[in-house]
């Protein structure tokens, strides 16, 4: 079994299919919130996004979008349930990194669910350390954010 990372944008239907499988899993993990979660119609034409590969199917992805001059976000970070483990969601935020760092960002920022520990901990063993919460994400006590300087 060999893993890969391609480029794709938002409107490769992996990603809109990666995105919408996140989406879901996240009505049926996320109690705290009274969001609904839904497929996007259509995801931000900004973000640019990395496919995972695993042989011949796409298994997980993850987007940058830049927020502001130098700073960028990660989006999206999914990895089928089937895969996790294997350090796919590692080897997406590291290509994601490497990405934003070629297009001249310093600073990358990201919010997930408190209740998703599994996540919190890929991102601070990666060195993004604990932020106020920002942007939409302001108002939204179970959110967290993070930030690294790359």
């Amino acid at each position: 079994m060999v893993m890969r990372l391609t480029r794709a944008d938002s409107t490769d239907p992996l990603v809109v299919e990666l995105c919408a499988a996140q989406q879901a899993e996240l009505v049926g993990r996320e109690t705290e919130r009274d969001i609904v979660h839904e497929a996007p119609k259509h995801l931000d034409p900004r973000i640019a996004f990395v496919l995972a590969w695993w042989d011949e199917a796409a298994i997980g992805c993850a987007g940058l979008q830049p927020l502001e001059p130098g700073v960028g976000e990660v989006k999206r970070m999914y990895v089928r349930p089937t895969h996790r483990g294997r350090g796919v969601s590692r080897a997406l935020l590291t290509e994601i990194e490497r990405i934003a760092q070629e297009d001249g960002l310093a600073t990358l920022r990201l919010e997930t669910g408190r209740i998703f520990v599994e996540a919190i901990g890929l991102y601070t063993s990666s060195g993004y350390a604990s932020i106020p919460r920002f942007g939409a994400y302001a108002d939204l006590p179970e959110s967290v954010c993070f930030e690294k300087i790359l």
